[in-house]
């Protein structure tokens, strides 16, 4: 399968990284939601951009989705994106970005108190505290619902491109950073780590294009697995090549990791993931035997 991107979705992702560059600087990041980002998103075709051009969208599909939640997951971009990107052409303004939209995933609900419109039964939702301080949870009672695999897949996508900025940090800290007369980078240890986020990074990011492509389930819930892994041990890493600086409010190391732990457990979490992916794999040994 040929994951090479065309001229177009370079273009399309270019675009939104100009734009995140442009308007989400590290003050914007940490006052969360703002609602003349969300409309500029709107006007960029963000939440349409899955809609077919009759009905106003962009009429293109999941692989330029995952591109630009790649993006989205980069820069860190506070809100409930993918809850809204799914309300677009069902709930008024969600494609325009006029309108903030929630929605269960899992057993947590993002941005409830935040949004315009709730979707799905959020009936007993209690607020908790969140890992992330950036994203604010509410909780629901009894056990997790089955969440939608395409919300599964851009998620994979946002920690896709988280695992790919704390790359971009670790090697430019390693860089720039000295010790005992020489950048830190020049450590084998060092160069250990980020070879390391590397492979964990292009792995992920095979299987994500690849569901991308196919829309297949269970390959989407081994991506979001591989995704969520890289995410979460890039992160980490990074911190260990940043050192303690990286635990500090002005860093966004620690924010990426935090991210990625929330995310991790949108539907389906780990533990889940792994038991429908075992499924999976009975169910297709026995249809061999």
């Amino acid at each position: 399968m040929d994951f090479q991107l065309t001229d177009e979705q370079r273009a399309l992702r270019s675009e939104l990284r100009a734009l995140l560059s442009r308007r989400l600087d590290r003050e914007m990041l940490r006052a969360g939601l703002d609602r003349g980002l969300w409309r500029e998103l709107g006007e960029a075709g963000f939440f349409a951009l899955r809609l077919p051009e009759e009905d106003g969208g962009v009429g293109l599909g999941l692989p330029e989705a995952v591109l630009l939640f790649e993006e989205a997951g980069r820069a860190l971009l506070p809100g409930p994106l993918i809850a809204t990107h799914l309300a677009a052409g069902v709930v008024e303004g969600a494609a325009e970005g006029g309108t903030v939209v929630a929605a269960p995933d899992g057993v947590l609900v993002e941005w409830l108190a935040e949004a315009d419109v709730v979707r799905g039964d959020v009936t007993g939702a209690e607020q908790i505290r969140s890992i992330d301080p950036l994203t604010p949870l509410h909780r629901l009672p009894g056990e997790a619902a089955d969440g939608s695999t395409e919300s599964a897949l851009l998620t994979a996508a946002e920690q896709l491109g988280s695992a790919g900025r704390t790359i971009d940090m670790a090697v430019q800290h390693a860089r720039e950073r000295e010790q005992f007369g020489q950048p830190i980078g020049a450590f084998q240890a060092v160069k250990h780590l980020c070879a390391q986020m590397l492979v964990r990074t292009e792995v992920a990011r095979a299987a994500v294009y690849a569901a991308a492509v196919t829309g297949d389930p269970v390959e989407i819930v081994g991506a979001k697995l591989l995704a969520d892994e890289a995410a979460v041990e890039c992160a980490r890493d990074c911190l260990q090549v940043y050192g303690g600086m990286g635990f500090t409010w002005e860093a966004d190391v620690h924010l990426h990791l935090k991210r990625a732990w929330v995310r991790r457990e949108r539907w389906p979490p780990t533990a889940l993931a792994l038991e429908l992916q075992a499924r999976a794999l009975e169910e297709s040994a026995a249809g061999i035997a």
